[in-house]
């Protein structure tokens, strides 16, 4: 028998069918179910499900409480911060199904997202984007964006180091780590 090269607390449930990358941990009271995939290296906390059919990838560390359910894929290197929220209905009632109504949500590679935000369904949260802690997001959100608020707005840019950018004539340098970006609009580059 293959030795696993992930490691799950007793505590949690991982559904038949479900994909877990090298190095992931998945730790107390967690369920994992059917169909999801979750990639290497990432860092699930406490009392999270996951699914069913959900994507995650690589390096993503998702905090105690969170819910990613179906129509979410997180990409590599995403911070979910303790008890973010994904929705996947936009009009849920509990006498109507609506499964068949899922609405995707797609949140870019090293984006973060602050502790108790609110994601409502089929947006994008874009690269590196940073959604301040108790937002509530309800439209797309551009590459290396700082947003937050009820409902979210944009506030500012941010280096995908974590720091606030300043731009002067087009161009920023982070203060922190030297990368140098390009703002076009609403469109931010390295």
């Amino acid at each position: 028998m293959a030795e696993k090269k992930y490691l799950v607390h007793r505590s949690s449930y991982i559904d038949k069918g479900v994909k877990i990358g090298a190095g992931t941990k998945i730790w107390h009271f967690c369920h994992v179910l059917e169909g999801s995939e979750i990639g290497r290296g990432c860092k699930i906390g406490q009392n999270v499900v996951i699914g069913p059919d959900a994507r995650i990838g690589d390096n993503v560390k998702i905090q105690n409480n969170v819910s990613v359910y179906k129509g979410v894929v997180l990409e590599d290197d995403v911070f979910c911060g303790p008890s973010c929220v994904f929705t996947n209905v936009f009009n849920p009632r509990s006498a109507v199904p609506r499964m068949d109504e899922i609405r995707p949500t797609l949140v870019r590679k090293g984006a973060s997202i602050g502790a108790n935000a609110t994601v409502v369904c089929g947006i994008t949260i874009g690269r590196n984007a940073f959604i301040g802690a108790g937002a509530v997001v309800t439209k797309n959100v551009p590459d290396f964006a700082l947003v937050y608020g009820n409902p979210a707005r944009q506030r500012g840019w941010i280096c995908e180091c974590g720091e606030k950018l300043v731009f002067k004539a087009g161009s920023a340098r982070c203060k922190s780590c030297g990368k140098k970006y390009f703002k076009r609009g609403l469109l931010v580059r390295k």
